[in-house]
C-alpha cells in the first residue's frame, strides 16, 4: 500500500501570530526540565472523516471545500498563536525562546486515496508520510518549533498532523494548545462568536525549576534507536481494561488504575519474551513519565506550560523475573508512583533532576529496561475545528523498548504503541495472556 499512497505537499507557508507579541513577553526562559528535554519533534495525528455521503462525493467542489477548511485552520492558528507565542519563536541554544513572531510552518497536502484505506489497518510507516517532520528532526533542521500539515484525502477526509518540538512542549502543553486552536476554529466556522481560550503561562516554570548554566549549550543530537526493531499497536478496549483491573487487585492495591494494569501486563510479557529469547534471567526495569503539575505542593496553575514531567523507576529482581506475579507487578508500579509523589511534593532542584537522569542512564545499561509515556486523559478527542470530533488520534513515536499510550475514542480503553526488537516482538505479540486482553492493530473504522 505504501507504494500506492502518495502524499503531495501543495504548498508551505509561515503562520505568524495575528498580533505582535508585547515587548515584555519577548523572551521565555527555559526551566531545567525544558533543558533536559531532547531536541526532537513529537508527532500527533488527528483524523477527521468526511461528513459527505459517499454517493455525493463526486458532486462536491473539492477545491473550494479544501480551500475553505485550510483558510479556517490558518486564520485560527494565527489567532491561537497570540496566546501561545513561544511556539512561533526562535530557540536560543538551551537557554530561552526568543518570542520574535518568527512563525510556525503550515503545509497543505493532498493524499491520493480515501482515508479508510489507511485506517482499516494502520501502518505506522505509512502514517509517517502524513507528518511535516520526522521525529528525529531537530529545531535547527526544521527552522520552527511547531509544524502543522493539513492532509486532505480524496474522499473529503482530513488528517491534521502536528509536529512539536519537545524543547518547550510536553503532552499537557500540546493538548492545551490544540484545544485552544480548535476552539477558535470552531467559532469561526459557526454562527457563534464565543470561544474560550485558556491563558497559558510560560514563565512560571523556570521560577519553580531554575535552569542550570552547564546545560546552556546545544545538546548533542539524539539518536533514536529504531534499527532491528518493530512497532505494533495493541488496543485494550474498555471491557478488557476493566477485566484487567479486576485481575490486578491485591491487598496493597485495591483500586488499580488503567495505566497500572496495562503497564504491568506489557512489562510482564515483554520481560518474558526477552528472557525466552536470550536464555538469560536478568533484572528488569520499568520507567514511567509522570506529570508534576498536580504533585508539587505549590501554587501551580493548571495552565502552566512547558516540560513539567519527571520519571520514576521500578524494578523486578532476577529472582522475581523467573515467575512473575501480575498483582505484585501492579503493586510495584503503585509503590513507584507514591514514592515519586513524595519525592517531588516539595519541588526538586535542577541538580537533583540531572543527578537522577545520570543515575537512570547508568542503571539501565546492565538490565532489561522498558519505558512508557502516557497521553491518556488529554482531551485530544474533543478537538472540534468545525467538522466534528476526530475519529482517531494517534502518535507515531517509536523507540526501542518503549510503550506510548493514548486513549481509545470512548476515553475508557487504551491504545499502546509498543516497540521491541524483532525477536522479542515475535514472542510478545503471541503471548496468550496479552492477547486475552489486547487486540493487535484492529481496524479504526
Amino acid at each position: 500500500m505504501a507504494s500506492e499512497m502518495k502524499v503531495e505537499v501543495i504548498y508551505k507557508e509561515t503562520i505568524k501570530p495575528s498580533s505582535p507579541t508585547p515587548p515584555h513577553l519577548k523572551t521565555t526562559q527555559l526551566s531545567v526540565f525544558d533543558q533536559l528535554a531532547p531536541d526532537v519533534f513529537v508527532p500527533l495525528l488527528l483524523f477527521y472523516p468526511s461528513n459527505i455521503n459517499s454517493d455525493a462525493v463526486d458532486s462536491i467542489d473539492h477545491h473550494s471545500s479544501v480551500a475553505e477548511r485550510s483558510n479556517i485552520l490558518k486564520a485560527s492558528l494565527s489567532e491561537a498563536l497570540t496566546h501561545f507565542y513561544p511556539f512561533a519563536g526562535t530557540f536560543q541554544y538551551n537557554v530561552s525562546i526568543s518570542c520574535d513572531d518568527h512563525g510556525v510552518a503550515f503545509l497543505q497536502a493532498q493524499v491520493n486515496c480515501p482515508m479508510s484505506k489507511i485506517l482499516v489497518k494502520p501502518d505506522f510507516e505509512i502514517l509517517r508520510q502524513l507528518l511535516p517532520a520526522s521525529q528525529g528532526s531537530s529545531q535547527a533542521e526544521t527552522g520552527h518549533l511547531l509544524l502543522i500539515q493539513a492532509n486532505f484525502f480524496e474522499c473529503g477526509g482530513l488528517a491534521i498532523a502536528v509536529s512539536s518540538s519537545h524543547i518547550i512542549i510536553d503532552g499537557y502543553t500540546l493538548s492545551t494548545f490544540i484545544r485552544s486552536w480548535a476552539a477558535v476554529a470552531l467559532a469561526s466556522s459557526t454562527v457563534s462568536t464565543e470561544h474560550v481560550l485558556l491563558t497559558p503561562k510560560f514563565d512560571a516554570a523556570v521560577s519553580l525549576f531554575p535552569q542550570l548554566d552547564f546545560l546552556n549549550s546545544p545538546p548533542p543530537a539524539m539518536e533514536l534507536v529504531e534499527e532491528k526493531c518493530i512497532s505494533k499497536r495493541f488496543v485494550f478496549e474498555a471491557s478488557k481494561v476493566a477485566a484487567l483491573k479486576s485481575k490486578a487487585v491485591s491487598a496493597s492495591v485495591p483500586n488499580p488504575t488503567r495505566l497500572e494494569s496495562v503497564s504491568a501486563l506489557i512489562w510482564k510479557c515483554a520481560t518474558a519474551a526477552s528472557r525466552s529469547n536470550s536464555g538469560v534471567v536478568r533484572q528488569s526495569v520499568w520507567s514511567t513519565n509522570a506529570s508534576l503539575r498536580k504533585i508539587v505542593q505549590r501554587p501551580l496553575a493548571e495552565n502552566l506550560m512547558g516540560n513539567l514531567v519527571g520519571m520514576f523507576v521500578v524494578k523486578m529482581e532476577a529472582s522475581e523475573v523467573v515467575d512473575i506475579d501480575y498483582p505484585s507487578v501492579v503493586a510495584k508500579l503503585r509503590k513507584g508512583i507514591e514514592e515519586f509523589k513524595e519525592k517531588y511534593a516539595n519541588g526538586v532542584s535542577g541538580e537533583e533532576a540531572c543527578g537522577f537522569m545520570k543515575d537512570f542512564g547508568d542503571r539501565i545499561k546492565r538490565v532489561d529496561n522498558y519505558h512508557c509515556s502516557s497521553w491518556c486523559r488529554f482531551p485530544f478527542y474533543e478537538a472540534n475545528f468545525g467538522w466534528g470530533k476526530p475519529l482517531w488520534v494517534c502518535q507515531t513515536i517509536t523507540m526501542k523498548n518503549v510503550a506510548m499510550y493514548t486513549d481509545t475514542r470512548d476515553g475508557e480503553g487504551i491504545e499502546a504503541l509498543v516497540t521491541l526488537s524483532d525477536e522479542d516482538m515475535a514472542k510478545f505479540e503471541c503471548d496468550k495472556e496479552l492477547l486475552a486482553y489486547a487486540s493487535v492493530n484492529p481496524t479504526v473504522m
